[in-house]
């Protein structure tokens, strides 16, 4: 069975971090461990929250009991999303050595929660430049926002093609493959709003209906990153791999969006939209550009 680390945040309420990872992964037939970055009542886009933020040094113990219980020779994949400060992205890289040492096939996909279009930057100040420095390279998947694309690899992304440069320019740095998770440039039908993936088999978009909420739900970027590393799991990372696995996220994604929007909530309806989730009512064709 395939292993996952997953290393995130987590609330009691609502879907975000390993909330927003954990169970749509498990539902796909992975085995998770999930190590939380934080444990906190909600996330903090309510204004208010309560919980407590754990240490660097509290990741590597849970990770040590882990290991020492059933090692990590069995692990195929390391997870991380949204990292509060320097020391909790040390932590998470000296697990993706520990687990690569252990299992030198293990793949480490990279959330590089940073910020979006629009709010700018909402992690501490000299986090995004550590991401470009330091936690890029180690990744084989790397999953950011056009926002956070165009930070990492130093660029203005405007067209399609600016995107692909991008792109191009951060696998430069060692990622086997980028995913862009949300991507609007000159050009696009206004109504939709695409992904992109980029790999050395290639590159592929694909364009989804945008979904109205009143107030947009918090977790889509988790979840995508989820759901992406568990299809290349799967369809590989080389080929036309990057492709199908775009395709299943795409589907995935447009699928808890509408049950989302139907139960008019600020949070995921990933309960209702479970099994939409593992088998997509929708198919999506990615369209291969290079």
């Amino acid at each position: 069975m395939t292993q996952v680390i997953s290393i995130q945040s987590h609330v009691a309420y609502g879907y975000v971090g390993n909330r927003a990872a954990v169970f749509p992964l498990q539902r796909l037939g992975l085995e998770v461990t999930a190590i939380n970055t934080v444990q906190f009542s909600n996330h903090t886009g309510y204004g208010t929250f309560t919980g407590d933020v754990f240490t660097p040094d509290h990741l590597r113990n849970v990770l040590d009991g882990v290991e020492s219980l059933v090692g990590l020779d069995g692990v195929d994949a390391v997870l991380s999303g949204y990292m509060g400060d320097e020391g909790i992205g040390r932590a998470v890289l000296d697990s993706v050595d520990r687990v690569k040492q252990a299992n030198p096939d293990a793949l480490y996909c990279c959330d590089p929660v940073m910020g979006d279009v629009g709010r700018g930057f909402f992690v501490r100040e000299g986090i995004p430049e550590w991401m470009r420095d330091h936690a890029i390279a180690r990744a084989d998947i790397v999953t950011p926002n056009q926002f956070e694309l165009a930070f990492l690899a130093g660029r203005e992304i405007d067209t399609l093609e600016d995107a692909l440069a991008a792109a191009a320019a951060l696998r430069a740095k060692g990622p086997k493959v980028v995913l862009i998770t949300s991507l609007e440039v000159a050009g696009d039908d206004e109504d939709h709003i695409g992904m992109l993936v980029d790999a050395p088999g290639g590159s592929w978009r694909i364009a989804t209906p945008k979904v109205d909420f009143a107030i947009p739900p918090n977790g889509a970027g988790d979840f995508t990153a989820a759901m992406f590393l568990a299809h290349s799991l799967r369809a590989g990372l080389t080929d036309e791999g990057p492709a199908r696995a775009l395709e299943q996220t795409a589907a995935a994604v447009q699928m808890l969006f509408e049950h989302t929007r139907r139960a008019g909530t600020r949070e995921l309806a990933m309960i209702a939209a479970q099994q939409d989730i593992v088998s997509p009512t929708v198919t999506l064709h990615a369209e291969k550009l290079r």
